[in-house]
Parts: C-alpha cells; sequence; structure tokens
C-alpha cells in the first residue's frame, strides 16, 4: 500500500476530493490531504512519507523532490506542467505526468466568457460589437482549441488555427481553416485566442511584430500562460492603438501600468480562473489518482512529461 499525497494550495472542490479518495482507496492506496497550506515548510514536511504527490498550480521545486524520501511520481491535475522541476525529479527517479484534456472545456469557456464580455464593453451600457461573422484565430490547437472552435462555430464565427505540425485534415473536418503561421492568424482575426504550453520557445513568443498585424479592433485573449505575451511589446503596441483589447487569466506582471493606462481596454480576473469549475476539479483529480495507481501498480506511464 502507498500514501498518495493531494497538496493544494488552493483545494479542490470536496467533491472532487472524496471523489479522488474513492479511487485511491478503492486500488488499496491510502490518500493523505493537505489543503489551504500556507507556507512551503508544510508541504516539505507532508511529502517526505508520500510515494506519489497531485497537485495543482502549487510549486513542485527541487526542495520538495529531495524532501519525498518515497517520492516515485508527481502529477500535476491540469494540462500546464511549468510548476513541477523535471529536471530535479528525473534526477531523482521521480516521474512527472500531467492530465491533459480534463479541464480543456472549462478553460475555453472561461476565454469565450471573458472574450464576450469585452466585446460587450463590459455590460457597461456603451455599444459593443457582435461575434457573429468576425474571425476567431486559435494559437495552438490542441484540446483547449478544439472546444474554442466548437463554441466560435456556435456564435457564427469563421474559425482559423495554427499549430506546429498540424493535422490540416483534421482541423478542416472540424470546421477550422488552418492557418500556414502564426502571422497568418494575427493578419486575419480580430479575436486570438492563445493555447501554448510554457516552453523555451513559445516565452516571449507572442511579440511586437505579430501584435502590429492585428486587424481593427482585435482583442487578444490568454488563458495560456502569462510569460508567452511579451508585456512591453503589448504595452507598446496598445500605445500606439486605442482599437486593440487584452483579456488574460493572468494577473499582468505589469499590472499597475495596464491598470493606469488601459483600464477599460483589459480584463483579468484577481485569481486564474480557466479551469475553476466544478467538473474540471473533479476530472482533472480522478484523472491524477488514476494514473498515479496505474503507474504505481502496472509500470504504466501514458502521460510522463519528464
Amino acid at each position: 500500500m502507498g500514501t498518495i499525497l493531494l497538496a493544494t494550495e488552493k483545494p479542490f472542490a470536496a467533491e472532487a476530493v472524496e471523489k479522488i479518495r474513492t479511487v485511491v482507496t478503492g486500488g488499496g492506496h491510502q490518500l493523505a490531504l493537505l489543503e489551504n497550506y500556507t507556507e512551503k515548510q508544510q508541504l516539505l514536511n507532508a511529502v517526505a512519507d508520500a510515494d506519489a504527490l497531485i497537485v495543482r498550480s502549487d510549486i513542485v521545486d527541487a526542495d520538495v523532490i529531495n524532501a519525498g524520501n518515497h517520492l516515485k511520481i508527481v502529477v500535476r491535475a491540469g494540462a500546464g506542467y511549468d510548476n513541477l522541476d523535471l529536471k530535479s525529479a528525473s534526477a531523482n527517479n521521480v516521474v512527472c505526468m500531467n492530465t491533459p484534456g480534463q479541464n480543456a472545456n472549462a478553460v475555453a469557456e472561461c476565454a469565450f466568457g471573458m472574450m464576450l464580455f469585452m466585446a460587450r464593453k463590459q455590460f457597461s451600457g456603451s455599444s459593443g460589437t457582435e461575434l457573429r461573422g468576425k474571425n476567431l484565430g486559435i494559437v495552438g490547437y490542441g484540446n483547449i482549441g478544439r472546444y474554442m472552435a466548437q463554441i466560435g462555430r456556435g456564435f457564427g464565427m469563421d474559425v482559423y488555427a495554427y499549430k506546429r505540425n498540424m493535422d490540416r485534415l483534421a482541423m478542416e473536418i472540424d470546421g477550422v481553416t488552418p492557418a500556414s503561421s502564426f502571422e497568418d492568424v494575427f493578419e486575419h482575426c480580430q479575436y486570438i485566442s492563445l493555447h501554448l504550453p510554457s516552453t523555451a520557445e513559445t516565452k516571449g513568443v507572442i511579440n511586437y511584430h505579430l501584435l502590429r498585424l492585428m486587424p481593427k479592433g482585435a482583442m487578444l485573449v490568454n488563458t495560456a500562460r502569462v510569460d508567452v505575451v511579451n508585456e512591453d511589446d503589448l504595452l507598446k503596441l496598445m500605445e500606439e492603438r486605442s482599437d486593440i483589447q487584452y483579456v488574460s487569466d493572468f494577473i499582468p506582471k505589469q499590472e499597475s501600468v495596464f491598470k493606469e493606462k488601459f483600464a477599460k481596454r483589459i480584463f483579468y480576473p484577481a485569481k486564474k480562473m480557466g479551469a475553476q469549475t466544478e467538473e474540471a476539479n473533479v476530472n482533472a483529480g480522478i484523472a491524477a489518482a488514476k494514473q498515479i495507481l496505474d503507474f504505481l501498480d502496472k509500470g504504466i506511464d501514458t502521460f510522463r512529461v519528464n
């Protein structure tokens, strides 16, 4: 029997915790909880006796990995995994996984909801714009991008998407026009939604070169990662063009500047909201638990990322 630690500074919904517990105990393992912790040392203490670790956006760095004397696997309940120190994990023979697709619909609905909110001028009483007949550009056509395309088409939008090594036929079957490049998306779409992972290649990839191509009245929507957008370049463009809007699921690094200069043209929630639905909580948590059991009991590492 192994101990699986569910360590969440931002806890799962109670329903998700109970369903995770059912999966874990049903598989003959034990679930330990560390919720709402406020100090890193609490996590270091709790992971010392754990064989497996489930986290959300919690930072699993070298200190955490080294403190896990029996740790064999860490699963990030979500798609992004830049909060996991993959190098340290590999050096300590700890497997890292994510749970791709489990919160995809939640993120897509959040992105579209924020986009609609800003298109209608935050429902302030001012005249906004309609989405029907506009072009929606999706940068990164994975699980979330596909849901975004479905929603966009439901609103009567023409959808374009770009992904490196993309399957053009699959996109066309989805009713999506394959774009030839990032530039193709930014040049032709009034609404651009980002769904890129945070990697060495993508950090700051949304730069002035791309941003300046956006058509009049364009909106950039970022539910990917805060660092895929070059904020200096975005600020420069918004200074030059009063028609550009920015929507983000992350508090900008230069929040004070954005608020001072462009308060009516930018929106972001106080906390990241993309995956904050009961359904996504349950789906990602259960997937993480099942993946851990498969690995501990059968050696299956399908969603390994290191």
